[in-house]
């Protein structure tokens, strides 16, 4: 951090939109996240307690649903503060930096999760004789641990460089959270270089992740058409479709957000609430959605639960 930096308190401006609308936003922003922690907790104590689902692709659900329940965390609580209070956007400078930090360690975190998942998705259908010698318990903890490994290095790279700057002078960041491109642009320094160095080290990684994920699925495409039986063809394209919905939800935003030239502020906050809001809810809806083994799991756990409150 720079000494230079006499900025002691930033002001998040919050979501373009019309002050009638505060209190319908706030009422459905709580919702949203509300559902979302709840969902994603169902999907942690259902894996938890069906031994069914005690799979490498359910272990990488769970460190999803984690992330995303957190990813959400992150966000939504102070985006509702900033809607029910005029002085609910300030935000202090190390507060500023740890949500930042949090936002980009979960963000990418859960871009190499999509990745590993993918992975195991075209291990599952290109080869079912070796899959479960390949995809080890022990495996899947080391792929798990990279991406949390790799997502921290990944966002300390980001703070460093977007808080190594001075802050002396506007403190009114045009965003609902603390991220990188809006505040560069309240630095009391030339932040063409540094902003040239995030641009790439997002890119690299986004491109990188989205790359590796449309490999495996063009992969996953060719040994699903291999496969003699329409039945057989049908269920591997319905094991891949759910994480194929999430994942290009994940990406569009992200993608747009950081990877254009002529980034817009109010365009940003906008596209960035389906990146942060929406998609930590699509999760669990679509993997108990679209997922029969989740949604047996549930009548399961639904069926245990009224067993006991008839005893």
């Amino acid at each position: 951090m720079s000494n230079a930096s006499l900025v002691t308190t930033f002001f998040l401006t919050g979501l373009p939109h019309a002050p009638t609308m505060d209190t319908t936003l706030f009422g459905l922003f709580l919702l949203i996240y509300v559902l979302t922690v709840l969902g994603n907790l169902l999907i942690l104590l259902v894996i938890r307690l069906d031994s069914h689902l005690h799979s490498p692709m359910y272990y990488f659900l769970t460190n999803l649903s984690f992330v995303d329940m957190w990813f959400s965390t992150v966000t939504v609580p102070k985006m509702l503060m900033t809607l029910m209070s005029p002085g609910g956007g300030a935000i202090s400078f190390p507060s500023c930096v740890a949500q930042l930090y949090s936002f980009h360690f979960l963000g990418s975190t859960e871009c190499f999760l999509y990745t590993a998942m993918s992975y195991d998705r075209y291990l599952a259908i290109s080869y079912p004789l070796r899959y479960s010698s390949m995809m080890r318990g022990r495996t899947c903890a080391f792929l798990a641990a990279g991406t949390w490994l790799t997502g921290s290095l990944h966002s300390a790279v980001q703070t460093t460089l977007t808080f190594r700057l001075p802050y002396c002078g506007p403190n009114q960041i045009q965003h609902y959270l603390c991220d990188a491109p809006p505040i560069l642009r309240l630095a009391c320094a030339d932040t063409s270089a540094i902003e040239m160095v995030i641009f790439v080290n997002i890119g690299v990684v986004a491109s990188g992740c989205f790359l590796l994920i449309v490999l495996s699925y063009v992969s996953i495409v060719c040994s699903i058409l291999r496969i003699r039986t329409s039945e057989g063809r049908h269920r591997a394209f319905q094991t891949c479709a759910s994480h194929c919905i999430v994942v290009f939800c994940f990406f569009g935003p992200g993608l747009f957000i950081y990877l254009r030239p002529d980034s817009k502020d109010a365009v940003d906050g906008i596209v960035a609430v389906f990146s942060t809001v929406l998609t930590p809810l699509l999760n669990p809806a679509v993997y108990t959605l679209r997922n029969k083994e989740v949604k047996k799991a549930l009548l399961k756990l639904k069926d245990k639960f009224g067993y006991f409150q008839s005893e």
